[in-house]
């Protein structure tokens, strides 16, 4: 009895600090938003205890910042991995293994620096004498900065290191074999990525894009920066909310209503992705 208990017990010690941080750090606030979000506006700002919907009846006044985060926020995951898949099956497939470890910390290079100095960096190139510039000696009146392109842009560029390494765990798993035999079987290059590659990547594909879309969803820098405060995003609406117009209950509702759009997006775009996943994989068994 005593040597299935122990087993039980060490098992119990080892996840009660990850329990105990996922319960206090995630729950608890999480409660505490869902809480506020019922409330009412203090006279003086803040939160002053209340039961009301007022504040999801409200929500579409800040429509636009949900629209803007409900699309580019999708479109940059998008981007940011159809330009991660290229490298990252280069580094897999293409480079020879002892130097791929060097161009892998290339990739995650742009970390070392602070995010505020890159976005600045990309506030100069894509500003008026900066790329524009350049083009308005060509005679081409182009505007980036403070619009939807440039967000894309900083998105590509900030997120892609978190893109590219679970694609590439993902194809540097992949049988080489797989490949050869598709193209014994008279298949074009063409369709053995479409039939073998893509779909044996896709746990990488879905990882990353995860990772970025969760992080786009809730990002205040970056359209504050290259927006120019003419994209705003949810997160710029909650630092109006919470810290200027001091609208906590408000801000709260926002909150949840961000946090259950990500959880229902997140659910089915997993589900679908892990259902093809499988369906691929059993057709190559």
């Amino acid at each position: 009895m005593a040597s299935t208990s122990r087993p039980k017990l060490v098992t119990t010690l080892l996840l009660l600090p990850a329990g105990l941080f996922f319960v206090f750090l995630l729950l608890v606030p999480l409660a505490v938003v869902l809480i506020f979000s019922f409330g009412e506006r203090a006279p003086a700002g803040g939160y002053m205890p209340a039961f009301t919907l007022q504040n999801y009846m409200d929500l579409p006044a800040r429509g636009k910042a949900f629209f803007n985060t409900l699309t580019l926020a999708p479109l940059g995951t998008l981007l940011t991995a159809l330009f991660a898949f290229p490298m990252a099956y280069f580094l897999a497939v293409k480079v020879s293994p002892k130097w791929r470890v060097t161009l892998l910390i290339l990739v995650m290079a742009p970390f070392w620096t602070s995010q505020l100095l890159r976005y600045y960096a990309w506030m100069m190139i894509l500003g008026n004498k900066g790329i524009p510039g350049w083009l308005a000696m060509v005679g081409l009146d182009v505007r980036i900065i403070n619009t939807p392109w440039a967000v894309l842009i900083g998105a590509v560029y900030g997120f892609l290191p978190l893109m590219v390494p679970p694609i590439y765990v993902s194809l540097e798993k992949l049988d080489k074999r797989l490949l050869e035999a598709s193209a014994d079987l008279g298949a074009t290059p063409a369709r053995t990525f479409w039939q073998v590659t893509l779909p044996l990547a896709l746990p990488g594909v879905a990882t990353g894009s995860m990772l970025v879309f969760i992080l786009l969803m809730g990002d205040y820098i970056l359209p504050q920066f290259l927006g120019g405060g003419k994209v705003f995003f949810i997160g710029n609406a909650l630092v109006d909310l919470f810290l200027q117009s001091r609208n906590w209950p408000f801000g709260a509702a926002v909150s949840v209503a961000l946090v259950a759009i990500m959880f229902v997006t997140i659910y089915v775009y997993m589900r679908f992705v892990l259902s093809k996943t499988d369906t691929r994989r059993a057709a190559l068994v």
